[in-house]
Parts: C-alpha cells; sequence; structure tokens
C-alpha cells in the first residue's frame, strides 16, 4: 500500500500524547439495519472467525446476517438506554475520568475512546489525533485478558491504519492486564462493596466470554489468562476451589467452544441444590449486551426456571473509582520514557526550544 501524501512538515511544533482507550464495539442504535452493519464489520475479521474467507462470505451473508440481525436488534433494545449503547457511555466515561485522573497526577496527555467495530472507529480516532499533533499514542484495549480474536484484532487495525500514513507517529501497544495488581485489586473491590450490601452467594460464577477451543490448541494463551485471573481474585476474596467456578459464555456456532459453558453450570448448579449464584464477568471491563442481556436477563431465567433461588449479576467495574485509577497505573507504566510529567518551567522551556528550532529551518529555507 502506498502512503498517502503528508501535509508540508512543519518545524518547532511541540509533540503531544495521546492514549486510546479501545473497546469491542457497538451499533449505532438498536435496529436491524445497524446491527446488520455493525454485525458485518465484526464477522468478517479474519481474527474473529478463522475460515477460509469465500465458503464464510456465502454463510455471512446467505445466513447469519439475514437471520440474526433482527434477533440481535431486539436484544440490543432490550438494553439500550435513553443516552445510548451502555458498553460506549462506559467507555467515553473511563476516557473522560481517566484523561483527568492522569492531570491530577500531573500528566500532560490526552485521552480518546475508540472502537475496534463501530463507532468512534479506530482509523478515525487516529486520524483526528494525528491532526491535533499526537506524536506519542499508547493503545490500550479494553480487554485485561489477550486473545488473538480481541487484541490481536485492534493491533492488525492500528498497523492497517498506519500502512497508509507516511509519518507514523511512535506507537506502543499494551498487550494485557489480566494480572495487574491494580486490575485484581478493583475487581476485589467491586465484588466486597456488592456483598457488603447483598450479602454472599453459595457460589461465585465467574464468566469470561468464550472462543473457539481451536485457538487454545493453536496457541492462543486467553484461556489460561482468564484463569489467573479467576485464581488471583479467588484468592484475594478469601474463596476456596469450591466456593467459584470459571465458565465461558458467548458461544457462536456449532464449534467447540472453551468449557465450561456458563448457562449449562448454571442450571446443573441450580439441580444440584445451590440456592444463590453471583456471576461476575472479568473479562469485562464495561457492562454491554453480553453482560446486561445474556447474564443479567437470559442466564438468570435459566437459573431460575432449574429451580435455582436466588441470582444476582454483579455489574462491570464501569467507571468504579478503584477502576480509573488502575487504568491510569496500567497507562502510567507504558508511558514510562515519554515527556508527560511537565512542570511548568520544562513546557516553557520546550516551547522556546520549538521556537528555535522553527527558526533555524527556516534559515535552511524551510516554509512552515
Amino acid at each position: 500500500m502506498r502512503p498517502m501524501q503528508e501535509p508540508q512538515y512543519t518545524h518547532g511544533t511541540v509533540a503531544k500524547t495521546a492514549i486510546v482507550l479501545v473497546n469491542l464495539g457497538t451499533p449505532d442504535v438498536p435496529t436491524a439495519s445497524a446491527v446488520r452493519r455493525y454485525l458485518k464489520q465484526f464477522l468478517s475479521d479474519p481474527r474473529v472467525v478463522e475460515i477460509p474467507r469465500a465458503a464464510w462470505w456465502f454463510i455471512l451473508n446467505g445466513i447469519i446476517l439475514p437471520l440474526r440481525s433482527r434477533k440481535s436488534a431486539a436484544k440490543y433494545a432490550s438494553i439500550w438506554t435513553r443516552e445510548g449503547s451502555p458498553l460506549k457511555l462506559h467507555t467515553e466515561k473511563q476516557a473522560m475520568l481517566l484523561r483527568g485522573y492522569l492531570g491530577e497526577r500531573g500528566h500532560d496527555v490526552q485521552v480518546a475512546y475508540a472502537m475496534r467495530y463501530g463507532n468512534p472507529s479506530l482509523p478515525d480516532v487516529l486520524e483526528k489525533l494525528k491532526a491535533e499533533g499526537c506524536d506519542r499514542i499508547l493503545i490500550l484495549p479494553a480487554y485485561p485478558q489477550y486473545s488473538g480474536t480481541t487484541t490481536a484484532s485492534i493491533f492488525d487495525a492500528v498497523f492497517g491504519h498506519y500502512a497508509a500514513v507516511r509519518n507514523i507517529p511512535e506507537l506502543r501497544l499494551v498487550k494485557h492486564y489480566h494480572d495487574h495488581e491494580a486490575y485484581i485489586q478493583a475487581l476485589r473491590k467491586l465484588v466486597l462493596a456488592y456483598w457488603e450490601t447483598h450479602g454472599r452467594p453459595d457460589q461465585l460464577v465467574m464468566s469470561f466470554h468464550g472462543v473457539p477451543k481451536r485457538t487454545l490448541m493453536l496457541g492462543d494463551p486467553y484461556h489460561c489468562e482468564c484463569h489467573k485471573t479467576a485464581r488471583l481474585l479467588a484468592a484475594e476474596l478469601k474463596l476456596n476451589q469450591d466456593q467459584y467456578v470459571v465458565t465461558f459464555q458467548s458461544r457462536f456456532g456449532k464449534a467447540e467452544w472453551l468449557q465450561p459453558y456458563t448457562a449449562p453450570t448454571l442450571v446443573k448448579l441450580a439441580k444440584a441444590g445451590t440456592g444463590r449464584v453471583d456471576v461476575l464477568c472479568p473479562g469485562f471491563t464495561s457492562d454491554c449486551l453480553e453482560t446486561l442481556e445474556e447474564i443479567a436477563m437470559e442466564a438468570k431465567q435459566d437459573f431460575l426456571t432449574a429451580g435455582g433461588k436466588e441470582f444476582h449479576y454483579i455489574p462491570c467495574l464501569n467507571e468504579t473509582p478503584a477502576w480509573i485509577a488502575a487504568l491510569a497505573e496500567i497507562a502510567e507504566q507504558h508511558l514510562v520514557g515519554w515527556p508527560t510529567l511537565l512542570t511548568p518551567m520544562m513546557r516553557e522551556d520546550a516551547k522556546t526550544e520549538a521556537e528555535a528550532s522553527r527558526e533555524r529551518a527556516r534559515l535552511l529555507g524551510a516554509k512552515k
């Protein structure tokens, strides 16, 4: 791909630093046509569906999109708020709060948010930051656990965008933080705060988004990272192995996915006489369709119908103060070496040097 023409280089500019918090995505509105557009983009990603493209094109466009778009739209409508998509709203608020938190700690850094699928699109956000003079960009996925189906897809999109850019900014990418102390502590505080208000369950179910088992066999570390997150959190909550279970949800298609599956596990627990279960989704940092509809509605009904007495869904980290602090700590570790912590005097010195650089360039014949 040939790089596009850039505006003429401007000398003496003070480079800026930006963080881009990237989440999965959401339809713009909960209608069949909007959901169809979103699903087509999502399910056309070869990182998400690893089967031959030609065969998948016919399956996707001839079967899945015509059959699933309207059904999925109804599900999205059931969790939609007056302000819009819960996932988009939470991610936007997280970015705003993260910028404020880092600013209070002295960092001169912009924070934007983007979606891998849907809007605001990652390429559009990266282009906007470039236009604003951001020459150092940290990509921070909203996924604590790495997977080729999620985090790697974000990286693909970043590299794909910059393949057509001539003057590329300095890039850093956060791969994962599934075992980061601040993330685990944010989860611990979230669960304990919920239990302090609502009491404790007979069983805690930690439900992660599923992926095909084939990905594990091909070397994807996602399964292992989910279990490590669960083990570390259980230790912080002082739970023994009989008091919690790790499950995987959102299975799609007929292939085997990571097991045990969430819904059948809840039915099994109910039939075994488990009175109350609490379900936590540690891999989702913002509430979304998979948590608010699939777990808090569908899974709840499965459990109660099977004989369970009490079902509690523990909301995601969302904008909890501990999570914003954790995001900041994770970001700070990856900002090391970049000049984001500047005193007023250091900022003035940078401006003075920029002006001197511009003047030197003009003496050499530069127009800008």
